[in-house]
C-alpha cells in the first residue's frame, strides 16, 4: 500500500511555516514566509485569501474555530483575527516577538 495525496495546495510563492485543518468546515489554511494565508477547501480548491495589516508579515502560528474564525499570530507579536469569508474583523498586538 502506497500513500497518495488526497489534494495538493497551490498558491504560495514561498515556503509554508504554519498551517491548520478545521475538519468541521472541510477547510485548510496555510500561512506562508513572506506572503498572504491562503484557505483551501479539503478538496485542494483555493478559496481566498487572508491579508492583514500592512506589517503583518511572516505568519507564525493559525488557529481555525468551527464557529468560522480564524486567529493568524505574526512573527512581530501582532495578532488578527478573520472571519472565514476573508474579512479582517480584529487585530491586537501584544509587544511580544518571536525570533
Amino acid at each position: 500500500d502506497f500513500a497518495t495525496p488526497r489534494a495538493i495546495l497551490t498558491g504560495h510563492d514561498y515556503e509554508i511555516t504554519c498551517a491548520t485543518i478545521c475538519a468541521e468546515l472541510g477547510l485548510v489554511i496555510s500561512g506562508s514566509k513572506e506572503g498572504p494565508c491562503l484557505i483551501h477547501s479539503m478538496n485542494g480548491d483555493l478559496l481566498r485569501t487572508l491579508e492583514g495589516p500592512e506589517n503583518c508579515r511572516r505568519p507564525k502560528l493559525i488557529q481555525a474555530s468551527r464557529e468560522g474564525h480564524c486567529v493568524i499570530y505574526y512573527e512581530n507579536g501582532l495578532f488578527c483575527v478573520f472571519s472565514v469569508n476573508g474579512k479582517l474583523q480584529a487585530t491586537m498586538e501584544t509587544g511580544d516577538s518571536i525570533k
